[in-house]
């Protein structure tokens, strides 16, 4: 039986046996913009006998196929074209930043075209409106005409194009009636201006095609930032290596590396390829990984991973997993297969058009078949059904959402909080469960001594002394906490850095050695603490914590104050953990979590029903924040997990966390009154213009009525 793979990651059954995956096909989608987009091709590739599994990505705006024998790029692309969809082989240039700014820069300047015809227009109307007549009155309308329909033709391109596709297949989407009240409104008014007629549509189709331009200007803003966090994750990965051969160095391209070969990391460097350390001792920092704040020992046979970072001494590594197969690789792999369920969200404004654009058809034909039925008139019937197109036009609808999104994100922003997608926030105000990273997160992944008051000043003067040298995070502690102190560093003499056990050196005669316990005193210890020790005098411990950041104790107060269940997943040993967990106020906490099964407890949270918000910042918290219902990082997030979030949080401090669910839940209330408001809106405005009283005075003015106060009901997110 082939199966497809849809973007939650469940299988669907095609029938028949699981062909052997011989092709993969990577697929630009260009056109692609809802979950409706997504699921319309997926169910029909999946058909396909060949096809073993299908993924759409929304973000990436690509699909990908994997294949038996007997299918072609050109048959998947023939195949999503019958759906109304462009495609085409990957092209990297085409899905590049630059291709996103030549979007936008196209959006805003129809927008300006609309925006200044529409003016134009109006003004010119207004001497029609006053009571011009005969020669005078045709001549604005032609002049009208030559104003608008250029500008249309050129503005209204978005929504043609769309509407286009979709009829192509037999489709409605939101941009057909919105195309056919443009088009028909031009088409009538130009009709009339050459009868000598009374009423011109002209000023009616530029203000609808310029509003409804600014909602979907403001829609691709918000759109434009949320970039694929998988392939952040790829960047992460070290482009060349140093590999030895019979004693030799060269630097070679990460591809070419083999199994079995034999790799250099100096100090400071990113380990590039899984692996097991032939030689060396060193620490290294996986913090951003796994999640432990302390620096973790690497010596001989021990394993390390891809992306760690070297701290201390050079490593002879044996290859033991290529690039393709790394942890860093396979986390990559998970974050976008979490990046295709997050895309299932069907926002408010998704859902009132799936209802909203049928119903605008039907009225109109009604109107079109009523009146002719009634007055034999085809000239009075049409005007009647484009008023009736036009009146119940849906820029309210259309700017319900941009409208609102806009002005919560200029309040957050001046909050210090960044919004990168247009559903966080309806996303957001569901959410009743909060899940929190620990390092990085609810600290701020710095060092500082527990129980500073404690120890001695000349041990912290000492200890700064053999550190002020090293990078090491404990090392860079003790100079911190000295320098605080304005304590005067004694001069310690031959000063020696022994890689993955601590530095020494010699003072008054005297063997001094700071760092690991083992190495120190001979005893195996806690491995956040470092110790000093000054010839036979005994060793003195210093115990290291990682910084709370501000705010996180008053953030998890509030949290529960408003009912929200608070959970703390953390990679970090499970001492750190619960300590944490005690000072912030957290009672729900699992320590030693790998990234797999922090995703996978995200996951099992959501299929119980919770809405989750997940704060994270780390690499290996980049799938769980795909995962989640919404999800947020700090600014000092490494890039993978803030491209990976919808919400980044400028400053250091978390209590803006609890501001941005306030306004979430507020911006939530403006949506959906904006939704109550156009329909109102058309239960009054639909009767006038089936009755036969809407004129294009009237139909103007209340398409602008509509729009304003839309747009006035969404800024009050920012009172």
């Amino acid at each position: 039986m082939a199966f497809a793979e849809i973007s939650d990651g469940r299988m669907t059954q095609q029938g028949g046996g699981v062909p052997d995956v011989v092709e993969t096909y990577i697929l630009s989608l260009p056109d692609i913009h809802c979950a409706g987009c997504i699921s319309k091709i997926e169910k029909v590739i999946a058909k396909e006998p060949e096809v073993i599994s299908v993924r759409v990505n929304l973000t990436l705006k690509r699909v990908t196929v994997h294949t038996g024998r007997g299918v072609t790029a050109d048959h998947l692309i023939k195949t999503i074209g019958n759906l109304g969809y462009k495609a085409r082989e990957l092209d990297a240039g085409y899905l590049s930043d630059e291709a996103s700014k030549a979007r936008d820069k196209g959006l805003l300047m129809r927008l300006a075209v609309a925006g200044f015809a529409a003016m134009n227009v109006m003004l010119l109307s207004v001497a029609v409106w006053s009571g011009a007549t005969d020669a005078t009155r045709d001549m604005m309308h032609w002049v009208s005409a030559a104003i608008a329909l250029p500008a249309i033709a050129f503005a209204a391109q978005p929504f043609f194009n769309n509407a286009y596709g979709a009829l192509a297949v037999r489709r409605l989407n939101m941009d057909v009636p919105i195309s056919l009240a443009i088009v028909l409104a031009g088409a009538m008014s130009l009709y009339e201006t050459s009868q000598g007629g009374t009423h011109a549509y002209f000023d009616a189709a530029l203000s609808l095609t310029f509003f409804l331009l600014a909602g979907r200007y403001l829609d691709h803003r918000t759109r434009a930032s949320a970039r694929s966090a998988a392939q952040e994750l790829t960047a992460l990965e070290v482009a060349r290596a140093t590999k030895i051969t019979d004693g030799k160095k060269e630097t070679v391209p990460l591809d070419s590396l083999m199994l079995g070969d034999t790799i250099l990391v100096n100090p400071g460097g990113r380990i590039p390829v899984d692996g097991v350390i032939q030689s060396g001792d060193s620490e290294v920092d996986r913090a951003f990984l796994t999640g432990e704040s302390a620096p973790v020992y690497a010596g001989p046979k021990s394993r390390v991973h891809a992306g760690e970072i070297n701290l201390t001494g050079p490593l002879t590594i044996e290859v033991s997993a290529v690039a393709r197969d790394s942890a860093l690789q396979q986390l990559a792999e998970l974050v976008a297969v979490a990046e295709n369920a997050r895309t299932k969200y069907t926002s408010l404004a998704d859902r009132a058009a799936a209802v909203y654009a049928p119903g605008v058809h039907i009225l109109a034909a009604l109107a079109l078949v009523g009146w002719l039925l009634i007055s034999g008139d085809l000239r009075l019937s049409v005007n009647i059904a484009i008023a009736v197109l036009i009146i119940t036009c849906p820029c309210a609808l259309g700017l319900a959402v941009p409208a609102v999104t806009t002005a919560a994100s200029g309040r957050l922003f001046r909050r210090g909080v960044l919004l990168k997608s247009g559903t966080a926030l309806e996303r957001l105000a569901e959410i009743d469960t909060v899940v929190f990273d620990k390092t990085g997160t609810l600290t701020l992944g710095e060092l500082i001594i527990d129980g500073l008051e404690n120890c001695r000043p000349a041990d912290i003067a000492l200890a700064a002394a053999l550190g002020t040298g090293s990078n090491h995070p404990m090392a860079r502690a003790l100079v911190d906490a000295a320098d605080g102190l304005h304590l005067v560093l004694p001069k310690v003499g031959d000063i020696k850095e022994h890689p993955g056990f601590g530095i020494a050196g010699r003072l008054e005669n005297q063997d001094i050695r700071l760092g690991r316990a083992l190495w120190v005193k001979g005893t195996q210890s806690d491995s956040s603490a470092t110790f000093l020790k000054r010839g036979d005098e005994p060793a003195v411990c210093f115990k290291f914590t990682d910084k709370i950041r501000p705010g996180a104790v008053e953030v998890v107060r509030d949290l529960n104050s408003h009912g929200i269940h608070i959970k703390l997943l953390s990679g970090d040993t499970q001492h750190a953990v619960a300590q944490l967990a005690r000072e912030v106020g957290i009672e729900d906490f699992t320590a030693e979590i790998s990234p797999k099964q922090k995703a996978g407890e995200i996951a099992n949270l959501q299929s119980d029903g919770c809405k989750v918000l997940m704060v994270g910042d780390g690499l290996n918290d980049t799938a769980a924040l795909r995962v989640a219902h919404v999800s947020m990082s700090p600014a000092s997030a490494i890039d993978a997990a803030r491209v990976a979030s919808d919400i980044v949080l400028l400053g250091r401090n978390l209590t803006a966390l609890g501001e941005c669910l306030r306004t979430a839940k507020s911006a939530r209330r403006r949506i959906k009154e904006n939704f109550t408001f156009a329909a109102l809106y058309n239960l009054v405005a639909v009767p006038i213009a089936l009755a036969g009283f809407a004129t294009p005075l009237i139909a103007a003015l209340a398409m602008s009525a509509s729009s304003i106060t839309v747009t006035l009901n969404a800024w009050r997110v920012r009172l």
